[in-house]
């Protein structure tokens, strides 16, 4: 069952198992990034990263939004240095997410807008109920979605993402799936159940291995193929002498199941 941090005002954050799931939690404003709620969303992400026993975490919203994107009303007639701490929030917790050792999953029922889309996209993997739409309607409101479009155009390409940056028309799930955006596409009352799955498939592994390979993906991205061989050589070198990966090798040699 969920439990509230004392601390957390606008999340809860549960366990199910070795998942830990973290549920944006303010419906009635359909989960809008507040400065606050990123502080602790960020904060929950930051705790369950150290926590050996999580191997992997669901990240959700309650209500009718996955999330509605910031707060505007934290963005109205403020100053620069209130903006740059907003912001800087932001880009914090898009980089926890993929600084964690564990895979981050977006549960996204409905609508996932402006940051609210940049947080799907910015997770390991997202999965999406048929009812889910995502747009960066930021231009519409005189606010173009510059931060969003740092993980959407690495999710599904420059010219879809200029796309749905220009326009601000919202796509819907099956559009997303078929773009990157999302691994998968599932009803709305199997959502819930589909993404624990797809979270407990990912926790058979070991959790070393999956540490590893998580930065490493992250860390070759970007490079050119070059660097991105010579560095990835390296990661399997070092992988290699992990005690894990004795264990799978021969596990799998000797046709048992490892023992993590």
């Amino acid at each position: 069952m969920p439990t509230v941090n004392p601390a957390c005002i606008e999340i809860t954050v549960g366990r199910d198992g070795e998942i830990a799931v973290i549920t944006m939690n303010r419906p009635e404003k359909r989960n809008a990034l507040s400065l606050n709620m990123m502080r602790e969303l960020d904060g929950a992400l930051a705790a369950a990263g150290q926590d050996a026993a999580v191997r992997a975490i669901v990240l959700r919203g309650e209500g009718p939004a996955f999330s509605a994107g910031h707060d505007l009303r934290e963005l109205l007639d403020r100053d620069v240095e209130t903006y740059r701490v907003i912001f800087d929030a932001c880009v914090h917790l898009m980089a926890r997410i993929a600084g964690i050792p564990q895979p981050v999953i977006a549960e996204v029922e409905k609508v996932a807008t402006a940051a609210g889309c940049q947080l799907v996209a910015a997770c390991d993997l997202a999965v999406a109920s048929t009812e889910a739409s995502f747009a960066t309607p930021g231009v519409r409101i005189g606010l173009f979605c510059s931060t969003p479009m740092v993980p959407l155009s690495r999710a599904i390409g420059r010219k879809r993402a200029m796309e749905m940056l220009l326009t601000g028309k919202p796509i819907d799930a099956r559009t997303a799936l078929d773009w990157g955006l999302i691994n998968r596409v599932v009803a709305p009352e199997s959502l819930h159940a589909e993404t624990l799955a797809l979270a407990r498939e990912i926790a058979t592994a070991s959790a070393t291995v999956v540490g590893i390979g998580k930065a490493a993906f992250y860390a070759q991205i970007d490079l050119n193929q070059a660097a991105a061989y010579d560095y990835t050589k390296q990661v399997m070198t070092t992988n290699a002498l992990e005690a894990d990966a004795h264990e799978g090798i021969s596990a799998f040699l000797e046709k048992r199941a490892p023992r993590w």
